[in-house]
């Protein structure tokens, strides 16, 4: 920038320095003013195609984020869970009326009454803190959090379960919710670390494998 203004304190120069009826005749002075009026061009353009890349790396992001509102309970259902989103075979209540009451919030989560899915939970988890379907009720409540937009909340529950049970199906799903809470709260940093760890500790499944999408989108 330095040089171009440079250029113009030149062309100026000559300009005022020169009669009034040759003021143009100077063929240094035209040559600054052309090469500035290139270069102007030139800086217009560059800073043009930023801002469309810029634009397509936002709006790839966006759709992302609205995909992961979007597909809740896709994004949290692990390889081989039922079609309803239901817990595994291996997990279910020590009775009738422990099941019943884990269904009951899975149901309202299933039907996007998220708010009341979230409480459900909740209670059930007040409830049967020792249950085996404790894991997959925290995972769906913290996945109702992020659907109602409390962001923080979801951060902090599923990040409670992916630490507490690291080796449940889930867990990597709860993290992919976490990183997409980070990106909400507009933390990108944490966020691609949050997708790191996933590549990281839990390679070769489909987490990992959105994850390693969702990165190239951030960086």
């Amino acid at each position: 920038m330095q040089a171009l203004f440079s250029k113009v304190v030149l062309a100026t120069m000559l300009v005022a320095l020169a009669p009034a009826a040759h003021a143009f005749s100077d063929s240094e002075a035209r040559e600054a003013i052309i090469q500035l009026r290139q270069q102007v061009r030139d800086l217009t353009e560059s800073s043009q195609r930023a801002s469309i890349q810029l634009a397509s790396r936002i709006d790839q992001l966006e759709q992302e984020v609205a995909r992961i509102r979007g597909q809740l309970e896709e994004l949290g259902r692990p390889s081989g869970a039922s079609p309803s989103g239901s817990a595994s075979a291996s997990e279910k209540g020590a009775n009738s009326a422990e099941q019943s009451a884990f269904d009951g919030g899975l149901e309202l989560f299933r039907k996007s009454e998220f708010k009341e899915a979230e409480a459900s939970l909740s209670a059930f988890l007040t409830l049967y803190p020792n249950s085996p379907l404790v894991p997959t009720a925290i995972f769906y409540q913290g996945s109702s959090s992020y659907a109602l937009k409390d962001f923080k909340t979801a951060l902090t529950q599923l990040q409670a379960m992916a630490k507490q049970f690291p080796n449940h199906a889930r867990a990597p799903d709860a993290l992919l919710v976490v990183a997409g809470s980070q990106f909400e709260l507009n933390n990108r940093t944490a966020s691609k670390a949050t997708l790191q760890k996933i590549i990281k500790d839990y390679p070769k499944t489909p987490a990992a494998e959105t994850a390693t999408k969702r990165l190239k989108l951030l960086s």
